[in-house]
């Protein structure tokens, strides 16, 4: 065999494998769940959630998006993680032979402890409440509930990881996202051209905060995933950075 040969061979051995590690389950595991929907066909009511999204359609999660009960949204911590979820053991409203589906965590699904029976979103319960058209997908729309079973999956992204900045000179919150593979972040650290690195407090969903000065500063960030990998985006934002502007990576998870 040629070199030229073994050399394509080898290339397209590594395309195949990097294809097929992108679809393998971050947890091969299958947890039971239940799942509801809120909102319309349309999603509106899904925008501006508890994740610090804002409007999901611009930030690339559309509908396929869903709010989680507070045994699985971790404080906020949960938030980018990606889901793959199919309707089980309910034959009368699951849909026949539609597979599963795929959601990013977005929003929250408060507990309300004045009702302890029917609400499934009260802790220890596991519960997803999706967008009407990711429910749709897997369960008839009359059902209202379906057991459900799931498992964290690696989250596929187009381009780098995007930071927007948002708040005021003293009060500095950043909102990252499009996080690809495991899709959490659990710690940010940020540093200024003029400063040295400063760990950011989290502050919602995946708004973190800190009150340092950094204005007229390229700006550095140092991001952590839920399985310890970390990620460095030099010199990202330029000194003459705007809030309420984003700034997106090179490179992603």
């Amino acid at each position: 065999m040629t070199k030229f040969n073994s050399l394509v061979i080898l290339a397209l051995f590594t395309i195949l494998f990097v294809k097929v590690i992108g679809r393998m389950p971050i947890d091969s595991r299958w947890h039971d769940a239940h799942a509801t929907f809120y909102g319309d066909i349309n999603g509106g009511e899904t925008m501006q959630g508890a994740c610090g999204y804002g409007n999901l359609f611009e930030q690339g999660y559309g509908l396929e998006t869903t709010a989680l009960s507070t045994s699985l949204f971790n404080e906020g911590y949960t938030c980018g993680a990606c889901f793959e979820i199919k309707c089980v053991n309910d034959p009368q409203w699951c849909k026949i032979d539609v597979g599963s589906i795929t959601v990013t965590a977005t929003n929250f699904c408060p507990p309300n402890y004045s009702k302890p029976d029917g609400n499934w979103c009260n802790p220890p319960q596991k519960h997803f409440d999706l967008s009407m058209k990711m429910f749709t997908t897997i369960a008839i729309y009359e059902a209202g509930i379906v057991p459900v079973q799931y498992r964290r999956v690696p989250c596929v992204k187009s381009g780098g990881v995007r930071f927007e900045l948002r708040g005021n000179p003293y009060f500095l919150m950043v909102l990252v996202y499009n996080v690809a593979n495991v899709g959490d972040i659990v710690r940010v650290a940020i540093k200024g051209s003029n400063s040295n690195w400063v760990q950011m407090t989290h502050n919602w969903g995946q708004v973190w905060h800190t009150g340092l000065n950094l204005v007229g500063q390229d700006l550095t960030f140092w991001v952590t995933t839920s399985d310890k990998k970390a990620l460095q985006c030099i010199s990202l934002a330029p000194s003459n950075w705007q809030f309420g502007q984003t700034y997106e990576g090179s490179v992603n998870f």
